[in-house]
């Protein structure tokens, strides 16, 4: 299993842009997406195995994001907060986390995110913004 931690506010994926170029239309991430995609494969990259993985493979995601001032105000929702026991049901989406983790680590840890068979994603509050990785060789 590999396991590693994504230390930071956590930055979905955000939806392509487009620009015309010699009468071509190019796609291409936002520049926040772009960045912290390389920051995810930095801190992947010390995770890495020997050879890409080839199989099929299963993958936990836990984002943490930080606690809104709102709840922050009040320790007693604070500490709920922490304790997972109130969750952020505001944008943006767990998948959208998710898309930006995979594409970050093709290359990194497998050859291509088509192989994640298996996922479980959640999100949650925390003083200390993180994403935490969890990667296994899918085996039913």
């Amino acid at each position: 299993m590999i396991t590693f931690t994504v230390f930071g506010e956590p930055v979905a994926q955000g939806r392509p842009r487009a620009s015309t170029q010699g009468g071509f239309v190019r796609m291409y991430d936002p520049e926040k997406s772009k960045d912290y995609k390389d920051y995810v494969r930095l801190a992947a990259a010390e995770h890495a195995p020997a050879a890409l993985l080839e199989g099929p493979i299963g993958m936990v995601l836990t984002v943490y994001r930080t606690i809104p001032k709102a709840i922050s105000k009040s320790p007693k929702k604070a500490a709920l907060a922490e304790a997972g026991q109130i969750v952020p049901t505001t944008k943006p989406d767990v998948d959208n986390y998710l898309k930006g983790v995979k594409d970050a680590l093709k290359g990194v840890i497998w050859k291509d995110d088509s192989q994640v068979v298996e996922v479980f994603a959640r999100k949650r509050y925390s003083a200390r913004p993180r994403i935490e990785v969890k990667i296994k060789e899918y085996s039913q």
